[in-house]
């Protein structure tokens, strides 16, 4: 009896305090509070009691480094974000993240109406700020594994990761379908055939959960506390610019456009996506940022999407040229546009009074701040985010975790293409012996994860060196994977008679491009790092070896492929470098195929499959396979 009481006590408790939650000091009651109601209803209900600044403090996503408490109290912001590299502290541990995330959401609960904030980073392969996460390889590897049952689990991965911080938002998966590897973010997309990167969006589900049988197609999910929203980018057409110079016009006519550029997106949609990203670019001479027809008619009429549209990086200040030299009308026409939330990282009282501005004059009328609000309060509600607002740490343990990491091992392995094995079929020189007397490792890549890892690790360009987070390099990965008693012999770039005079049974070098992002990598020569040209030649003139090339595209080497026994695009593999030695030595199977078409010389590009010109060193597709050494 006593326990059948204590039990109903409880229950009891759990409804007073439900419900002092749910009314305010005059006791009225508060449905938007109320976890039981409909959503449309709790929205419905929140915005008939929002001031306007209140409406457009919600449409404003700022970066940590100007915000606070009493910021995010006193303007209600409807977000905050992590710029590249932008961190607590360095080396900030999970504890250190969820301390500083929790204690601007704390902020925001204070607010008048209590609406929590979206914190976002950009988690583009894996949580890819933050100290000793798993890094996992690009887009461009894992679009070279076709695999889609894998990128999901890298994608529920990453959400554990960013969860580990108290992070609820990550600006991924980027879906550009890159049409020239000039371009400085190639390495951010899956392919340029837009089939693959359609089916490739399914690390949206792995970021934000399955979508229930019973849900509406189109409408933003993201299922449960494990689970993060996810931003499909950069909308639409950044892969296509002229010459791939970033941020460029990307001149295109309707059917191609859809074909090739938008196809992704709808499939991101339909698998309910929760945000997208528009690009910095422009499409036929109108900026993204500034084209109502695709964001407002297209987007959001004609595919239906139902979550919010965000900003780039101060991406409606480049709607004028010079970036924000006219910013009135900057703040105008990317709302009118349909942009519903604005990355100002850093002037955001300056966008909140020129948006004001504008509403109280009639340029912007009110439904367009009622559209932006009730999109970006429809994706916080499904999250959970107003009975839920402080970070879980109970996934602490999930960051860098042995699974992930093994999942990032898998994922490296099968992104490795290889596209030279011997002259012939019967001259091949992988899988390599593991019992070799002494092989030499050399080239710049072997021994640098910072390298290996590429742009958006830790840093926004990315970093060179050991000493950025935990991982694996190749070199490591090499020494363990042979018999012990192998002798490995690393030398960054030896001459050749030293490789002539230290009777190697074979080499391997790897080589490739230094770290970038954004618009730092584009790139019209597209060569291979210095001294990587003189490291191949050295060494591959003197005794057997495999080049592995390290890079977020194809690269110049036709001159050197007659030089080359065997070659591997390793593309940009991340922490853990196990993986290009499991199939190396056999452990694996090579079994990735060129999801990007590799060009002979750069005066063919843009060179894609199907092209009447189309002539490349190695088609889109190529891969050659091994079978693994059975033990």
């Amino acid at each position: 009896m006593a326990k059948r009481f204590s039990i109903a006590l409880v229950g009891l408790l759990f409804l007073c305090c439900s419900w002092t939650v749910m009314v305010n000091a005059e006791g009225e009651y508060l449905k938007y509070k109320d976890p039981k109601q409909p959503i449309n209803a709790r929205i419905r209900d929140l915005m008939k009691r929002m001031t306007l600044a209140e409406k457009i403090g919600q449409m404003v996503q700022a970066d940590r480094s100007v915000v606070s408490r009493e910021i995010m109290r006193n303007y209600s912001l409807g977000s905050v974000l992590s710029g590249g590299g932008s961190e607590p502290l360095p080396h900030a541990t999970p504890q250190d993240w969820i301390n500083m995330v929790n204690d601007f959401q704390e902020g925001a609960i204070s607010s008048r109406l209590g609406i929590p904030m979206l914190y976002g980073i950009d988690a583009v392969h894996g949580h890819n700020n933050v100290y000793k996460a798993t890094i996992f390889p690009h887009n461009v590897g894992l679009g070279a594994t076709r695999d889609t049952h894998l990128v999901k689990k890298i994608g529920a991965a990453t959400a554990l990761e960013v969860r580990a911080t108290g992070i609820n938002y990550a600006f991924s998966p980027c879906i550009a379908v890159c049409r020239d590897p000039r371009w400085g973010r190639c390495y951010e997309s899956f392919s340029e055939d837009p089939e693959i990167v359609k089916k490739m969006t399914d690390i949206i589900i792995g970021l934000q959960g399955e979508i229930p049988a019973d849900s509406r197609k189109s409408v933003p999910y993201v299922g449960g506390k494990d689970k993060v929203l996810a931003c499909a980018k950069h909308f639409v057409g950044d892969g296509g610019t002229i010459r791939g110079i970033n941020e460029n016009n990307t001149v295109i006519d309707w059917h191609r456009l859809l074909s090739i550029h938008m196809a992704p997106y709808l499939d991101s949609v339909i698998k309910g996506v929760g945000t997208i990203m528009t690009s910095y670019s422009s499409l036929n001479g109108v900026k993204m940022h500034a084209n109502h027809e695709l964001v407002t008619n297209f987007l959001k009429g004609t595919l239906k999407f139902r979550g919010f549209v965000i900003s780039d990086w101060q991406g409606i200040d480049k709607i004028t040229y010079p970036p924000g030299s006219n910013y009135s009308y900057s703040v105008l026409a990317g709302v009118q546009a349909g942009i519903d939330m604005v990355m100002v990282p850093f002037n955001f009282t300056d966008f909140i009074g020129n948006l004001t501005d504008h509403v109280i004059n009639k340029r912007i009328p009110m439904s367009r701040i009622d559209d932006a609000v009730y999109r970006i309060l429809r994706v916080k509600f499904m999250m959970g985010l107003f009975e839920n607002p402080l970070s879980d740490e109970s996934f602490i343990d999930q960051l860098g975790s042995q699974a992930h990491r093994d999942l990032a091992r898998e994922a490296v392995r099968k992104s490795q293409v290889l596209l030279k094995n011997g002259e012939n079929a019967d001259s091949p020189l992988l899988p390599l012996s593991k019992n070799a007397s002494k092989i030499l490792v050399a080239g710049s890549h072997a021994n640098n994860l910072g390298y290996q890892c590429g742009g958006w690790t830790i840093a926004w360009q990315g970093l060179n060196g050991n000493n950025l987070t935990a991982g694996t390099t190749i070199l490591s990965a090499i020494t363990t994977a042979v018999d012990p008693s192998t002798e490995v012999v690393y030398s960054k770039n030896p001459d050749a008679d030293y490789v002539k005079s230290n009777n190697f049974s074979y080499a391997i070098v790897v080589v490739g491009e230094h770290p970038y992002a954004e618009t730092l990598g584009d790139s019209l020569n597209l060569t291979i790092a210095e001294p990587g040209p003189s490291t191949i030649t050295n060494v591959c003139a003197s005794v057997k070896c495999v080049v592995v090339v390290v890079s977020g595209r194809p690269l110049v080497i036709e001159p050197y492929i007659s030089q080359i026994d065997a070659l591997v695009a390793a593309w940009l593999p991340g922490s853990e470098g196990h993986g290009v030695a499991d199939v190396l030595f056999g452990d694996y199977r090579f079994s990735g195929k060129l999801a990007h078409t590799w060009f002979k010389t750069v005066d063919q590009l843009p060179m894609n499959v199907g092209d009447a010109h189309y002539d490349p060193l190695f088609p889109f597709g190529f891969g050659l396979t091994t079978e693994p050494v059975k033990a």
